[in-house]
Order: structure tokens, then C-alpha cells, then sequence
């Protein structure tokens, strides 16, 4: 065998390593691909990317009348029943965006043989992922922009007015999407097929609303319902999103009395790493029991 032959035969068998530059251009395109098909279902659009913004619609329109929240009884102070319901449905709209969302995608790819071709196909993993986290990303964002211009154009409710506050938005914003992503490819295997996803999932995220604090106000749920929401990271985004949106004289009404922004951050970032680990371990590309 000559030289060049041996060479050939090398590259032939040699497996294809994409760079870094590559793989992030291939997520960077199947994001693109990712966020055109999300908005082509219809289902998803209305269920996870409408949702918070009608439901703040009904709650907001619903209470218009109702006075206000947090004031002295006799018409002086507080805030609007829109404005107080805002950060809840923030909240929401992460989790649905992201832990949702991905938890019923997946499934449905895995279920219908498109994982399976996709684990055969030159498209890196992480590039998948990639796509992922960036569908979810921009759909959250999209989401966040028209449920705050509803809220402050359509209600009047004031935005954060300082740098601070946008900060402290920020980070709890990025790490809540964070741990939705890790926590929907995680919870994806949860399922048995595709068609069963829905009615797995998002029973789940729907009781975690009504006792995390989105529907109703926290404070005045039972302790034993406190203390099982706390467990769960959705009344912990709620939380901090309720210290960006609410004046801080609602802090007296969260479990210590404080916005407790270190429990926070540890409980979102502790789930993140919890779907970390369960998305590393149990993540397949078909079922194992098939």
C-alpha cells in the first residue's frame, strides 16, 4: 500500500470532529429551524407562548375594578391588581417556555423517530442543543416583550425604573431559563410516547402555578402548600420576579418576610444542577425499553 492510499484510508475511517466555529454556526442554524417550527404549531403558540399573556389579559381585566393591592383601605397606596399579577405570570412564561415546552418537544421527537435520525445524522449533539437552548431563549424573550408592553400599554403598569432593578431582572431572568431548559430535556423521558406528553406534563406545571404563587397570593395559601411550593423552582422565580416588578414593601408578605434573594438564586440555581444531572444520565436519543 503506497503512501497516499495509507492516507486516504486513514481520513476515510477518521470520525468527523466538527470545531467549535462549526458547531456553534450548526446551532446558531438550528435554532433558526427550531424557532420557525415552534411557531408553525399552533398548540404550542397558543399553550406556552400566548398563555401568559392572556391569562394576564383575564386576571388584569377581571380585577380592573376591584381597587387595589396592598394599599390602606381607604384608597391611598398600592397597586393595581395588573401590576400585581405581572411577575407571577413573568414567571410563568419561563417555566412554560422552557420546562414545557422542551419536555413535550422532545418526547414527541423521540417518539416519532426524529431523535433516532437525528443521532445518526453529522449534526453534533451539542449543536442540537444548542438549537434548543436558542429556541427557547428567543421565544422566552419574545414572550417577556408582549406580555410587559400588554401590561404597561394596555394597563398601565409601570415598568422597573432603574438600572438595579433590569440587573437583578436579568440574572434571574437567565438562570430561570436555564434550569427550564435542563429541567425540559430531563423531564422529556418522562413520558412513554409522544402523545401522552402533554397530559404527563403540563398537569404538573399547572398545580405548581396555582400554589406557586402565579394565581394566587402566596401568602395567604396554607403553610403545608407554602412548604411543598418551596420545594419546586417556580415559586422561587416568582419570588424574584415579584422583587423586580412589586415595591418592597410587598417583601413583608413572602414566608421570611424579605425578597430573599440569596434562597433565590440557590433553589434556581440547585434545580438547574438537578436537571443537569437528570438530563446527562437519563437523555436518549430512542427509548431504552424499545
Amino acid at each position: 500500500m503506497t503512501a497516499l492510499e495509507t492516507t486516504a484510508t486513514a481520513t476515510t475511517a477518521a470520525p468527523f470532529r466538527p470545531g467549535v466555529g462549526r458547531v456553534l454556526a450548526l446551532g446558531l442554524e438550528r435554532t433558526r429551524y427550531e424557532v420557525r417550527q415552534y411557531f408553525r404549531q399552533g398548540d404550542a403558540v397558543f399553550f406556552t407562548f400566548l398563555f401568559p399573556t392572556v391569562m394576564f389579559v383575564i386576571f388584569a381585566a377581571a380585577f380592573s375594578a376591584s381597587g387595589k393591592v396592598g394599599g390602606d383601605g381607604h384608597g391611598h397606596g398600592g397597586i393595581s391588581f395588573a401590576a400585581y399579577y405581572l411577575p407571577g405570570l413573568v414567571a410563568a412564561g419561563i417555566v412554560l417556555s422552557g420546562l414545557q415546552n422542551l419536555g413535550i418537544d422532545i418526547a414527541g421527537e423521540r417518539s416519532d423517530g426524529t431523535l433516532k435520525r437525528l443521532g445518526g445524522s453529522p449534526l453534533p449533539v451539542v449543536s442540537y442543543f444548542l438549537g434548543k437552548v436558542g429556541m427557547v431563549l428567543t421565544t422566552a424573550i419574545a414572550q417577556l416583550v408582549l406580555l410587559l408592553a400588554v401590561a404597561h400599554f394596555g394597563f398601565g403598569v409601570a415598568l422597573p425604573g432603574s438600572a438595579a432593578l433590569w440587573g437583578r431582572f436579568a440574572w434571574i431572568f437567565l438562570l430561570s431559563v436555564l434550569m427550564s431548559v435542563v429541567l425540559g430535556i430531563g423531564i422529556s423521558g418522562l413520558p412513554r410516547s409522544g402523545r401522552s406528553a402533554s397530559a404527563v406534563i403540563v398537569p404538573i406545571l399547572l398545580v405548581l402555578q396555582f400554589i406557586s404563587g402565579v394565581y394566587f397570593s402566596f401568602k395567604d395559601l396554607p403553610d403545608w402548600l407554602k412548604d411543598i411550593a418551596s420545594v419546586f423552582p417556580l415559586k422561587w422565580i416568582a419570588q424574584g420576579m415579584r422583587s423586580v416588578f412589586l415595591p418592597d414593601s410587598f417583601a413583608s408578605a413572602e414566608q421570611t418576610g424579605t425578597w430573599d434573594l440569596a434562597t433565590v438564586a440557590l433553589m434556581i440555581g440547585g434545580w438547574a444542577a438537578v436537571g443537569l444531572v437528570i438530563a446527562l444520565t437519563s437523555f436518549r436519543w430512542v427509548r431504552k425499553d424499545r
